[in-house]
């Protein structure tokens, strides 16, 4: 059906979370370009609540080579393509032999830098990472996705035993959910499937 412009530029507003699922981002990375000024968008008075006109959403997607948000339907998951950052080698297979198992298609990335150049090559629609790795570590990762352009929607799980104080700087850094280590096969797919569900298992 033909999307009426003289509506949507008026009348329908968007919650972040309602903004982030038409862009295929979360709604975390949504409050950011709010924040970083980058998207017009109000607060609910009492709330704090931001909220964002369809028209202004549309606006900032095609400044930003983004689909259309007002497009009809769910905006799919970009693919099935997870990139594991990890540099311990057997937990990175072991997190490996679970996705491929479960469908999936995965590369492993020892370190952040690796982890940066596989972003654009291999196209991942999640990433799993790990906090402490030599180098960019895992806050450095999540600190440049942060500050980087809006791109393509890639959701990050964070995979660490590190502590709790540390997994929810990395979830306020922008992470879309964590998981603390040690954990069994069963709690890493349902994280990753809550996050990147494969066809059929929505």
């Amino acid at each position: 059906m033909p999307i009426d412009d003289s509506l949507t530029a008026t009348s329908v507003v968007l919650t972040s979370r309602e903004a982030g699922q038409r862009c295929g981002v979360s709604f975390r990375t949504v409050i950011r370009w709010i924040e970083r000024g980058e998207l017009s968008a109000y607060r609910l008075p009492g709330r704090g609540d931001y909220r964002i006109m369809l028209a202004d959403l549309r606006a900032f997607a095609s400044r930003y080579g983004l689909p259309d948000p007002a497009a009809a339907g769910p905006v799919p998951a970009p693919s099935d393509r997870v990139l594991i950052v990890d540099d311990d080698p057997s937990m990175a297979r072991a997190i490996q032999r679970v996705l491929l198992a479960a469908g999936y298609k995965t590369l492993i990335a020892n370190e952040g830098f690796q982890a940066g150049s596989l972003l654009h090559s291999f196209s991942p629609a999640l990433m799993t990472l790990d906090l402490r790795m030599p180098g960019l570590d895992g806050f450095g990762v999540l600190r440049f996705l942060r500050d980087s352009p809006p791109r393509p929607a890639l959701r990050v799980l964070v995979v660490s035993g590190e502590s709790e104080s540390s997994l929810r700087e990395a979830l306020e850094l922008g992470a879309d959910d964590a998981l603390a280590k040690p954990f069994t096969n069963q709690q890493l797919l349902v994280a990753v499937q809550r996050l990147l569900p494969l066809p059929g298992t929505r």
